[in-house]
């Protein structure tokens, strides 16, 4: 039986997971340089566009709170309002839900006009706390093809078919059809958010990743 309390506790679950996610660390990071990094390089606030635009080491920074966004997102915010409101926890459910939430704050922030970044790594840190195995053979299929190309675009497409078609047979007999699916869905809107690259990479236009420094043109 659902109580008032549960409903209460996934609508505040949510609002949290998404304020969670809406956090703009690449832009308020690239702004600590005094750079808005909507205005340099793709345009995109997340961690690749810092990565080349402000600084590596930023870059880094960036990345790496993105994946605590989805991480605390899920094993943060659901435990410690299910004790503070005494609500259920209905297993995986609720995580889950707080992870798709999280993403969607960072796809669509509302902090800068609901425009955010592809959710690559935030959509990462959920599928550590979700799935690790999943994300195991996602970042290994990453490394290989971003290596094999250096794009940062077509190593995390390919990353998120790979996932999406990995969580099937780790999560269909366990957690079900609903857990694999929602984590599917995940990886659709990854791939769909890198659009515009997909464009790019079809025009010839994206920017392959270069180690070390670039020469200068004359």
């Amino acid at each position: 039986m659902i109580l008032v309390t549960d409903v209460l506790l996934g609508f505040l679950c949510g609002i949290c997971a998404y304020l969670l996610g809406a956090v703009p660390f690449g832009f308020l990071i690239a702004r600590m340089r005094g750079v808005d990094i909507r205005t340099v390089g793709s345009g995109n606030i997340g961690a690749t566009n810092v990565f080349r635009s402000v600084s590596k080491p930023l870059g880094i920074l960036t990345f790496a709170l993105d994946v605590l966004k989805g991480f605390c997102g899920v094993w943060f915010i659901p435990p410690v309002l299910a004790q503070w409101l005494g609500g259920s926890y209905y297993g995986m459910v609720l995580p889950l839900y707080c992870g798709v939430m999280a993403v969607a704050g960072h796809n669509w922030t509302c902090f800068l006009g609901f425009r955010g970044g592809k959710g690559i790594a935030t959509s990462a840190g959920v599928l550590i706390g979700l799935s690790p195995i999943g994300i195991a053979i996602a970042l290994g299929i990453w490394v290989i093809t971003f290596i094999t190309t250096r794009y940062v675009s077509v190593a995390s497409i390919v990353a998120a078919v790979a996932l999406g078609v990995a969580v099937w047979p780790l999560h269909l007999r366990g957690e079900g059809v609903w857990f694999a699916a929602a984590l599917t869905l995940l990886a659709l809107v990854a791939i769909w958010k890198h659009r515009s690259n997909i464009a790019r990479l079809r025009a010839g236009t994206e920017a392959r990743f270069t180690f070390g420094k670039r020469k200068k043109e004359t």
